[in-house]
C-alpha cells in the first residue's frame, strides 16, 4: 500500500529532551570502531579546540531515526518492509557531552519508484535553548509497498 502523500510537508512536534553524555558518545564511537581520542578523553577534545568530548558525525541518528513521524498510523509506513536507504547530517557544530537536545521532524517527501516507497524525513536537532546543531537528512525505503 502506498504512503499517506497527505504528510509531505508535515511537521511533528517537539521530541523530548535528550541529554549527550560523554558514556553514551563512548559507546557509540566502540559500537562504529573509532578510536579516535576526542570521543573519549576530555583533555584531547578540549586540545583540539572543544570545550568537552565531542560525538562521532553520525551520532545524532541515535536520536533522529526514532521519531515520532515514522510512528503515525496514518502515514502507513510497514516497518518489516523497510530499508534504510540514505544519510546525511548537515553541522553547524559538533555535539558535545553535556548537550541537552531535542528534535524537530519534518516529512519532506514521499515517492513511488516502482513497488517500492521512498520517505524523506529532515530532522533538525537542536539544544533545548533552541541553538541549532545539525540538521538529518534520512530516506527509507519501503519495500514491495
Amino acid at each position: 500500500m502506498a504512503l499517506n502523500r497527505d504528510f509531505i510537508g508535515r511537521a511533528f512536534p517537539k521530541s523530548e529532551p535528550y541529554e549527550v553524555s560523554r558514556v553514551k558518545i563512548r559507546e557509540f564511537a566502540d559500537a562504529i570502531g573509532d578510536p579516535n581520542p576526542i570521543y573519549r578523553d576530555r583533555d584531547a577534545a578540549k586540545a583540539a579546540g572543544h570545550p568537552d568530548v565531542i560525538a562521532p558525525p553520525t551520532f545524532p541518528i541515535v536520536i533522529t531515526l526514532g521519531t515520532d513521524a515514522l510512528l503515525d498510523p496514518e502515514l502507513g509506513l510497514n516497518f518489516a518492509m523497510v530499508v534504510h536507504g540514505e544519510q546525511r547530517f548537515e553541522y553547524q557544530r559538533p555535539l558535545r557531552a553535556g548537550d541537552v537536545v531535542v528534535t524537530e521532524s519534518t516529512i519532506s517527501g514521499i515517492r513511488s519508484i516502482g513497488r517500492n516507497e521512498r520517505l524523506e524525513v529532515q530532522t533538525v536537532v537542536m539544544t533545548v535553548e533552541g541553538e541549532p546543531i545539525c540538521t538529518s537528512h534520512n530516506v527509507l525505503i519501503e519495500r514491495g509497498a
